[in-house]
């Protein structure tokens, strides 16, 4: 476990965003980079060292010039209390004003073509060198032994101490990606399994049994007995875009997207993508078909030195990019989407494709679907990922991941927590909702989505049991930023703190979230016939995220403004107008059948109730700011003439 380093790391935190930290002198002439060693690479773990000769990739992040101006500024253009709103900087002024010059990025690949190695990429914005060479020489140039250590099921690669540098270097070193293999935790939030992007077939097939329901509450189940003395509404078949559109207000207010361009991250990329997901608007939204024009992909190739994270579900990854480009599409039909694949599931590959986007203002609009368990991260990978995402709100680009699926995940790591990277400051968090949609498309209800499960068997249902949820909770890693003073209740902020002490609270919007009042999608799947497209019901915040994303752009081509980074917008908004819709608990369940193969009624059916916004968690959805949904929902025209 690294909590207590991660409770270090809290230290260094000012305005909510972690700085540079001082290096400390270690061999002479060196300096130690703190906390670059993992506290679960111990001698008790450790299997096997690493083979002198084999391969590996490293970046080494450079220190930006000027981290607490970078940050004032940032704070400028983002708060409409500003006199300098939205003046955004562009991609130029940003890497002259505030990257590493050209002095450091030299220093740095002198070093490492001195210590053997071989010099990949330097990205426009100066944000890193990357280096390829054998363990030995990884070894020799930061001063460490590297192993095999067993942990959370897993056998990665990690140094036995800090990685330290020459003392000349240390101010201009942000952090080492890479070295270890301590970043293999980001995952797809809807997705499990296992495979390699270089032979994968497209994933499992998976279909919704019937009865379900075109739109709530069509049909209701009056065959099986009543759950807690009602019969409840069988599952929605899955929203389509329509719906969603009508019920977040976005169908008939002359904008669509036009202009603005969405940027959506993932790992690997679908074979089928652009067809799936032409094929799906053309079947459930004839009149806003996704064409070629709109649409580009920019992958990273896998780099063939790499060695393999011990799970890495390339066909999980493809059901992540097709929800993330239908849903988007789905809600802004008149976007531009770019899809940018890194060459594999670890947080270093996913730094570097969301890092191409804003080094060269690729897209105003970037949804991430994705996020590790907690915030239990190296230290490297948090400073990194900051960096990033301030560069984003300096230039004006919207940054929004989604909250998590596992709620406080408390049931997974014994005590509660948000999810990194949802936990970071300069990005939107966007939480999940179950709702409603009536048959007149307008929403019914919304509440939080908090799921649990009672299966019928024999004609009884068995005691409720936590699912999933929407991710929430107060971050241990980050102080409370300064958009979250006096909206967020001190009660949520104070959480998992000493003293006094506030923390960054989780999520701050939410959208339609829960897989059980989910959105269809269409996928080539493998069936036990074949592989072909077929359509199913989902949910997630994986689905929140590109769904929130979609109504942003909306809110540019109606507004006929980008709006970047918007947390300080809309907790202001909460206070000012009713532009964000409060979601508060509702009682509500539904009923659902499933197949018991996933694909047909040849093994049976399950049937089982799941309630919409389940109580037996440390997070709740409660009137006002709650760390289940943050402030709410959008609220359809509303939110596009006020945010």
């Amino acid at each position: 476990m690294r909590r207590s380093s991660t409770l270090l790391l809290s230290l260094a935190v000012v305005g909510g965003l972690t700085g540079a930290l001082p290096a400390t002198a270690s061999a002479q002439g060196r300096q130690d980079i703190p906390q670059s060693h993992p506290l679960w690479a111990n001698a008790q773990a450790k299997v096997a060292d690493t083979a002198p000769a084999s391969k590996l990739s490293f970046r080494v992040y450079l220190n930006q010039r000027d981290n607490a101006g970078a940050e004032a500024l940032a704070q400028a253009v983002s708060d409409p209390d500003s006199k300098t709103y939205r003046q955004f900087l562009s991609t130029d002024q940003v890497r002259d004003r505030f990257a590493a010059g050209d002095a450091t990025v030299n220093a740095v690949k002198s070093w490492l073509t001195g210590s053997g190695f071989s010099i990949g990429d330097v990205p426009s914005n100066r944000a890193y060198v990357e280096a390829t060479g054998t363990a030995d020489q990884t070894q020799n140039a930061f001063a460490v032994k590297l192993g095999k250590y067993k942990v959370k099921g897993q056998t990665l690669r990690a140094a036995d101490k800090n990685l330290s540098v020459p003392a000349n270097l240390a101010s201009d070193v942000l952090g080492v990606v890479g070295v270890d293999q301590a970043t293999n935790l980001f995952k797809p939030d809807h997705a499990t399994g296992s495979g390699t992007p270089s032979d994968v077939a497209p994933g499992p097939g998976f279909r919704n049994a019937k009865p379900c329901s075109a739109y709530y509450g069509e049909k209701v189940d009056t065959t099986d007995p009543a759950y807690n003395g009602k019969h409840l509404p069988y599952a929605p078949c899955g929203y389509t875009p329509a719906q969603l559109r009508s019920a977040y207000g976005v169908d008939k207010v002359g904008a669509d997207g036009k202009g603005t361009t969405i940027a959506i991250v993932d790992a690997f990329a679908s074979p089928t993508i652009y067809a799936d997901a032409s094929t799906y608007a053309k079947k459930n939204d004839p009149q806003h078909p996704l064409k070629q024009s709109q649409f580009k992909q920019h992958v990273f190739p896998a780099n063939p030195v790499l060695e393999p994270p011990d799970q890495c579900d390339a066909a999980g990854w493809y059901g992540e990019e097709t929800l993330d480009v239908e849903a988007a599409h789905g809600l802004a039909p008149g976007a531009d989407i770019l899809y940018v694949g890194g060459e594999s599931c670890e947080d270093n590959a996913l730094d570097v494709a969301l890092n191409y986007v804003i080094a060269g203002h690729k897209a105003d609009i970037v949804s991430n679907s994705y996020g590790d368990t907690g915030e239990d991260i190296p230290a490297d990978e948090v400073k990194v990922f900051n960096q990033i995402s301030l560069q984003a709100v300096l230039e004006g680009i919207g940054v929004y991941f989604s909250s998590g699926d596992n709620g406080d995940e408390v049931l997974r790591l014994g005590t509660p927590s948000p999810d990194f990277s949802a936990s970071a400051p300069w990005i939107t968090a966007v939480g999940g909702t179950s709702i409603a949609i009536g048959k007149d498309g307008k929403r019914i209800f919304e509440t939080g989505w908090e799921t649990s499960k009672s299966s019928l068997t024999n004609g009884v249902y068995g005691p409720a049991a936590y699912t999933s949820g929407s991710g929430g909770g107060t971050s241990r890693l980050f102080a409370q930023p300064f958009y979250q003073k006096g909206v967020v209740p001190d009660a949520l902020a104070k959480k998992n703190q000493t003293g006094n002490a506030k923390g960054r609270v989780v999520p701050d919007i939410s959208a339609i979230g829960d897989p059980n009042t989910g959105f269809l999608v269409g996928q080539t799947q493998t069936f036990p016939d074949g592989a072909y497209y077929d359509q199913y019901r989902i949910g997630g915040t994986s689905l929140a995220s590109p769904v929130f994303a979609g109504i942003m752009a909306v809110a540019d081509s109606f507004d006929h403004f980008h709006h970047g980074f918007i947390n300080p917008v809309i907790y202001k908004l909460t206070s000012r107008t009713p532009a964000i819709s409060d979601v508060k608990h509702v009682d509500a369940a539904v009923e659902r059948v499933d197949y018991a193969n996933s694909v047909d009624a040849s093994d049976g059916l399950l049937t089982s109730v799941r309630t919409l916004d389940y109580q037996g968690l440390t997070i709740h959805t409660t009137p006002g700011y709650d760390d289940v949904t943050g402030l709410g929902t959008p609220n359809g025209l509303l939110f596009l003439l006020l945010v």
